[in-house]
């Protein structure tokens, strides 16, 4: 069972840093804004140290009085922000879609008051 924990440990611990790595790499080449690399950094970060405080996470959760384990609930509140993102986004996009079409309208206006030659 030890083992299992450890390999677990490991995968998690490999993961984090291939994200770290890519992270720094994209920051390097411009590839994002400071803002987001300060976002994914404190996320990553935040990612590893749940990893290395499940045990102080489960016993956590069981003082809340959940029945499930630390990564459950830690995997529930990830969907939900998934879900969370996702709906800010569809907003986002929405209103683009109706920024564009504000600038179509007016630019065909514009089109048809301007006196052809």
């Amino acid at each position: 069972m030890i083992f299992i924990n450890m390999y677990q440990l490991i995968i998690a611990l490999l993961l984090i840093a291939f994200f770290l790595g890519k992270l720094f790499w994209q920051k390097k080449q411009s590839h994002i804004s400071m803002g987001e690399f300060y976002f994914w950094l404190i996320f990553w970060l935040g990612s590893l140290a749940l990893v290395f405080g499940l045990k102080q996470l489960d016993a956590f959760v069981r003082w809340l009085g959940f029945s499930a384990s630390g990564i459950q609930v830690l995997l529930y509140l990830g969907v939900a922000v998934l879900f969370y993102l996702i709906f800010r986004l569809r907003l986002r996009l929405e209103r683009m879609e109706e920024n564009i079409t504000k600038m179509v309208e007016s630019m065909a206006l514009a089109e048809k008051e301007k006196p052809r030659s």
